[in-house]
């Protein structure tokens, strides 16, 4: 499938240490920006309550926050899409993936789940609109949609924007080149996961989500990117950068050659071995509840990351 990489078969594809996934329900303070009520009423003299979507939060988390956020049956949110007239782009299929934006909503008198969605929606188009997408997706061969859906997985991969603007590059750069993307992260959202383990079985998932298999992007994108990996993508860093992987949290190195990955990739599977011998003999001194949490960067049948993210 690939001329200018290694086989599939000794390669991986890095990701950042840590994915930017929530359990549904949460709220992270201070990851989501404010928005202002835009005319849906008042409570007076008090606010009325919130729900906060941080960014890189699925559409599948945010129904499920809706519905708890409004006291409604399991599924109610998701079964509102079709008819909640969403302004999405024609790409989009109707799935407003990519198109709810991380923010913080005021759940007003009379909110409904179409409501809250249209607000998310028109939400991201104004932000999207407020800075230049199709000058940036232009310089790039891409469509304001395709844009969305790299920030989305560069949402996923990295933690910082100094690394949001690598990892944009490590993308753009494997796309120009006719490279498959290799990333975990479209492979978890195929699976409905956020593990941060990959195995050779999951690679041969018949998917158009498995990057590791399918040329170009996923269909949508993985998840509701914020501000942050929208500019990454419209300004990526410099560079020929092909491969990148987090040795440990703070440390994600980024490189054009292989065998440099590689040393790279040996250097990750030594830390998470030290840090797996940690935890195994913390686990055997302290069993209890959570001894099975999976930490640290993912790994594919011990063979570590991945080449492209």
């Amino acid at each position: 499938m690939q001329t200018n990489t290694p086989s599939r078969s000794a390669m991986q594809l890095t990701r950042r240490g840590k994915l930017a996934l929530v359990a549904a329900g949460t709220v992270l303070a201070g990851t989501a920006v404010a928005v202002p009520l835009l005319g849906l009423g008042g409570f007076g003299e008090s606010d009325p309550p919130t729900l906060v979507v941080p960014e890189g939060w699925r559409a599948g988390q945010i129904y499920d926050a809706v519905d708890k956020a409004l006291a409604l049956p399991v599924g109610s949110t998701r079964k509102s899409v079709g008819k909640a007239g969403l302004k999405l782009p024609g790409d989009a299929g109707g799935n407003p993936e990519g198109y709810l934006f991380p923010a913080t909503y005021p759940l007003v008198e009379g909110t409904t789940p179409e409501s809250l969605l249209r607000f998310m929606v028109d939400t991201a188009n104004k932000r999207f609109d407020a800075v230049p997408v199709a000058a940036g997706a232009q310089r790039d061969t891409m469509n304001a949609y395709q844009t969305v859906t790299v920030a989305s997985i560069v949402q996923a991969e990295a933690a910082t924007g100094t690394d949001m603007a690598k990892v944009a590059r490590v993308v753009l750069n494997r796309l120009q080149r006719g490279m498959p993307l290799q990333m975990d992260s479209t492979l978890n959202y195929a699976l409905n996961r956020s593990t941060l383990r990959t195995t050779m079985d999951d690679i041969r998932l018949d998917s158009p989500y498995n990057s590791y298999q399918r040329m170009g992007l996923p269909p949508t994108p993985i998840d509701n990117p914020g501000e942050a990996a929208m500019h990454a993508v419209l300004h990526p860093a410099s560079g020929d950068w092909l491969y990148f992987v987090t040795v440990k949290p703070g440390d994600t190195r980024f490189t054009s050659d292989y065998s440099v990955h590689m040393r790279n990739v040996a250097d990750f599977n030594a830390a998470q071995a030290a840090t797996e011998g940690s935890q195994n003999q913390g686990q055997s001194q302290n069993p209890g509840p959570g001894r099975n949490q999976s930490s640290g960067p993912g790994e594919s049948d011990g063979q570590g990351p991945s080449p492209a993210g």
